[in-house]
């Protein structure tokens, strides 16, 4: 059996990012050894870097070469050349030529900033930038490029250039260092880069911050620690460094990579990485949502056809399902599907090629964060400059667009409308007065066209430019950017669907707690009358006894939509039928004299008002049981028991009703407006909105609080896979 490749690279990324933020060490930057989770400390919890020792000695030496080459007069592009379609005119002025190139791509588009600046020159203190949560959100504006990507470039871009074959002196990248060390932030456009020869334009306004540019805003933090807006020069200012003079190439050097693009990308493949793990575990709760199969992802399966993402997803799901009570497997009846559902039954099958996609497309990044991107290369072991074109970003496109695709793969697999005999709309009430989930199913419909829409590729979009020299143009970092809209509406997707998966689960559980209160009345009333039929034998007694309770089941299958009163009365009037059956063989058979028709005719309609009251009582009375101490767990598998726990405890999403959504008559919009909370029972809140729980939800996923579940639950799957392989 293959490895499961991509549960394993998601777990280790996750150890490995919490023990970066957690150890205190700085991070050395070596050109070499970056990985998804260095550049997420670094981007998101401001991890301070440091250049490794090695570095500097290959910067001085690169350096030296371009100086070598300069004095013995031969033409290097970007050094004592133009740039792009104009490199056939010629220049002395090298220093002068970097700063015109650095000043002239700074033509993005950036609102003024939202706060008024002070006599000084200085912002007032803006809105909180800086998350706490262990993953803050990356936030796509309409105009300006979000801070975690920024510095997750900044980090990016120095580690190309340590790699010591861009002929920068370490003052460069010291600086750069500076920047993410002490929380300068420059002030990027979102828009404006095709990702051709490296994204130029938002990697001058680094370049402009080194330089303490007036012109060049940054985010920065206060003395009280709220984050201000100044000019570079004031930020360097503040912070006693010296701004930076460009020297031969050094401008280019900076300019011309893929950073932004990768540093985009890394931080969308360490979110879509959990969303499809958040799947998986969405999937086995679908499976116990709807009383489905776990013989779906039998290993069989992918035995006989081992592509490694669907051994590792059926796997996964099976161990997900472990423990589980609501799995069963399905009986060949004339009335019930021998299979479940495609979106279920084929789920290993459907989302597996994402996680092949996904597990390549993390290969691409993180070798493009390991690698040098610009042009020319300064060989100094081999005293030459290559001129060539690694700063295409076409790889980074690519890892983009499968992604993007593996999303919408994921997306659609989400499913809240198909119930199995569940109420219509998940209702926890009367369904003729409460449609909890209808709404929430238009939402996802919505999500899923938008999915759809967004798995489009970006890279087939060219158009050439730069006086017909950008001729290719790999459009990486607008393929990134979309990647981050898909995150988003996917993490609502999967919000919306892990309130329904829950609403879903309490239903099964709370019918569970009906059926185990009803049934002893059931049986009782229902022998009694058998045995007044002259059904007298125990055989037959028990023989007629389950039939009946099958059908009684059946029947309630069948109902959903109806009210419990009007409902409880048809299951038992369309019990009767079978009732006359036996009672027809009873009256053929040899203990006829022991059956009397009148007796019988007179208490048949008094056994169906019984059944028909004792269901509609304890109908009402377990459901205001589970409603005072709803609490599914008992029935669940282990990673639904996880994910169902951290839901309803930890961000305290209650099972819906009526009485959980009505305003309260307390609640004024001075109180909090439409999603104000009111204490209700057992700790829930009152007069929110279901928006108001996907909110919570889906807030909890984007700050990543809720992959602490998921991981916990991909942890268990895996030790228990190697515990297995030990074993065999």
């Amino acid at each position: 059996m293959s490895n499961p490749v991509h549960s394993v690279m998601v777990l280790q990324d996750w150890d490995a990012l919490l023990e970066n933020i957690g150890n205190g060490y700085n991070l050395t930057i070596d050109g070499a050894s970056l990985s998804l989770a260095k550049v997420i400390s670094v981007s998101r919890h401001f991890k301070k870097v440091g250049i490794s020792d090695t570095a500097y000695s290959r910067l001085e030496q690169s350096v030296a070469a371009l100086d070598r080459s300069l004095s013995q007069g031969q033409t290097i592009y970007g050094v004592n050349t133009g740039f792009g379609g104009s490199a056939d005119t010629r220049t002395q002025e090298v220093q002068k030529l970097q700063l015109t190139l650095i000043r002239e791509l700074r033509y993005g588009i950036l609102k003024s900033a939202s706060v008024p600046a002070s006599d000084d020159g200085r912002t007032k203190p803006a809105t909180r930038i800086f998350g706490t949560t262990v993953l803050p959100p990356a936030e796509v504006t309409y105009h300006e490029t979000p801070h975690s990507w920024v510095r997750a470039a900044i980090l990016i871009r120095i580690n190309s250039l340590v790699s010591g074959y861009s002929s920068v002196r370490p003052i460069v990248v010291q600086r750069m260092c500076d920047l993410l060390n002490l929380g300068i932030t420059p002030r990027v456009p979102l828009r404006g880069s095709i990702s051709a020869s490296g994204d130029l334009s938002p990697l001058s306004y680094f370049s402009g911050a080194i330089q303490g540019k007036s012109t060049i805003n940054v985010w920065t933090q206060s003395l009280e620690g709220g984050p201000i807006l100044v000019n570079a020069a004031q930020a360097l200012a503040d912070n006693g460094l010296q701004p930076v003079q460009l020297g031969p190439k050094e401008g280019l050097a900076i300019v011309n990579g893929t950073a932004i693009s990768a540093g985009a990308a890394v931080l969308a493949m360490h979110e879509v990485h959990h969303l499809a793990v958040l799947a998986q575990v969405m999937t086995a709760m679908s499976v116990e949502a709807l009383c489905g199969t776990d013989e779906s992802f039998d290993p069989l399966f992918a035995e006989l056809r081992p592509h490694p993402g669907q051994i590792e997803a059926s796997k996964n799901i099976l161990h997900f399902l472990r423990q589980s009570k609501l799995v069963c497997r399905h009986q060949s009846r004339d009335d019930s599907l021998r299979q479940d559902r495609y979106y279920i039954r084929t789920a290993a099958q459907w989302i597996g090629p994402a996680l092949e996609d996904l597990a390549l497309a993390d290969q691409q990044v993180v070798i493009e964060i390991n690698s040098v991107t610009d042009n020319p290369l300064i060989d100094a072991s081999n005293h030459k400059s290559l001129h060539g074109g690694n700063f295409q970003a076409r790889s980074l496109t690519s890892a983009m667009e499968k992604t993007r695709l593996a999303i919408q793969t994921i997306g659609q697999i989400i499913n809240p409308a198909t119930s199995q005999g569940l109420p219509p709309n998940l209702v926890s009430d009367e369904p003729s007065s409460s449609f909890v989930m209808k709404a929430v199913d238009i939402m996802v419909a919505a999500l899923q066209s938008e999915l759809g829409f967004l798995a489009n590729p970006v890279g087939s979009h060219v158009q050439t430019a730069e006086m017909g020299n950008q001729a290719l143009n790999s459009l990486a970092l607008i393929s990134a950017r979309y990647m981050h809209t898909a995150i988003d509406v996917l993490s609502q997707l999967a919000a919306a669907h892990l309130l329904a998966l829950c609403q879903a689960l309490d239903l099964r559980a709370m019918m569970r707690f009906f059926l185990e209160e009803v049934k002893p009345g059931f049986v009782e009333e229902t022998a009694a009358l058998l045995k007044m039929m002259g059904v007298s034998d125990i055989p037959s007694q028990e023989k007629h006894l389950s039939e009946l309770w099958d059908l009684f089941l059946a029947r309630l299958e069948q109902t959903t939509r109806m009210n419990a009163q009007p409902r409880y009365d048809s299951i038992a009037k369309s019990l009767i039928q079978y009732i006359v059956n036996v009672a027809q063989n009873s009256s053929s058979s040899s203990s006829a004299r022991a059956f009397d028709p009148e007796l019988f005719i007179r208490n048949i309609g008094s056994w169906t008002d019984k059944i028909a009251t004792h269901c509609l009582t304890t109908h009402h009375l377990s459901q205001e049981t589970y409603f005072a101490h709803h609490d599914a767990t008992p029935l669940l598998g282990s990673a639904s028991k996880r994910m169902y726990e951290y839901i309803r405890y930890t961000l305290k999403v209650p099972l819906l009703r009526t009485q959980v959504l009505q305003t309260p008559a307390s609640c004024s919009p001075k109180a909090g407006g439409p999603d104000h909370e009111e204490p209700g029972e057992a700790g829930e809140k009152k007069g929110m909105t279901v928006g108001g729980y996907v909110t919570k939800i889906y807030e909890a996923i984007r700050s990543g609080e809720l992959y602490e579940a998921s991981m916990a639950c991909l942890r268990d799957a895996l030790a228990c896979s190697d515990s297995s392989e030990k074993v065999e």
